[in-house]
């Protein structure tokens, strides 16, 4: 028995096939462009392997409709990449594989590999952010996602300035959100260059880690998590996860009594196959579901 993984990211599409151990056999990445020159590529894969794909799960950029009873279940709605907009993800993968298919967020299907396998295994209330070309995040309480008339938007709570940033924000939407101004690009519009290439000691991590801790601040007031995880391409910069941890004990100023931050405030254990063991885990979930 197989299980199949699609991470369908802004930039591209990660599909998998694991088996019944979660052992990843096959990953390959195909360009996010549009449905009509992805989504062929995605289920050719997927045939080489149709006689024994039990299920898939897929973890999809949004917005997406996650209601079961909703007409536009399984589709991506209002996202800013236009081709994609309304696009019926689940109709389009059913009408070529009839088998159980789950169906959520790209940053759930992290979070979801972190709880089972990684840095959230054993715990039962686990946020997940990643901080990247965007930011969003995942929240799971007793193994399930916590959601409601959607999915969170976590990656959009509003932030304060911090006061040597004059920085009005990237995000159209909302100015000084949290991708608005932690996130890659917002980085690279302030400095004229990308995170990767900002020295270890750059006065600029001080504002970063501010933007990160506040994060990490509201998500502790809202749900007391057992742990916080912030992956992502920003959060690869290894000395950013003490910078985030000092600015956070500033923030909560002995407030609430946290778990020892070195275990609370963490970066992922699986790094880049959070989201992919998190669609197998999930695909495995939706056929013993089935």
């Amino acid at each position: 028995m197989l299980y199949g993984s699609i991470e369908a990211g802004g930039t591209k599409f990660v599909c998998a096939i694991g088996d019944e151990e979660m052992t990843i056999k096959e990953r390959v990445s195909f360009p996010t462009t549009t449905p009509e020159e992805t989504m062929p590529l995605v289920i050719d894969f997927f045939k080489q392997y149709q006689t024994d794909l039990a299920g898939i799960g897929i973890g999809s950029f949004g917005p997406i409709d996650i209601h079961h009873d909703s007409a536009t279940y399984g589709y991506i709605t209002s996202t800013p990449k236009l081709a994609w907009q309304n696009f019926d993800f689940i109709g389009t993968m059913k009408k070529e594989f009839p088998i159980p298919i789950s169906w959520t967020t790209d940053v759930n299907a992290a979070a979801y590999g972190e709880y089972v396998f990684g840095s959230g295994k054993g715990l039962s209330s686990v946020v997940y952010y990643t901080i990247g070309t965007g930011v969003g995040g995942g929240a799971l309480q007793e193994g399930r996602f916590i959601e409601g008339f959607s999915h969170p938007e976590m990656g959009h709570m509003l932030v304060v300035p911090h006061p040597k940033d004059d920085f009005a924000g990237s995000c159209p939407f909302h100015g000084n959100c949290l991708e608005g101004m932690a996130a890659g690009p917002a980085i690279e519009k302030r400095l004229g260059k990308k995170g990767q290439e900002v020295a270890e000691d750059d006065p600029y991590w001080e504002i970063e880690a501010s933007y990160i801790a506040q994060c990490a601040y509201n998500t502790t007031l809202m749900f007391s998590p057992d742990v916080i995880i912030f992956g992502g391409g920003v959060m690869k910069q290894r000395h950013m996860l003490q910078n985030v941890h000092d600015a956070f004990a500033k923030l909560v100023n002995g407030y609430v009594e946290t778990p020892e931050l070195s275990k609370y405030i963490v970066t992922p254990a699986l790094e880049d196959n959070a989201g992919t063991l998190g669609c197998l885990a999930l695909a495995r979930e939706a056929v013993l579901h089935s």
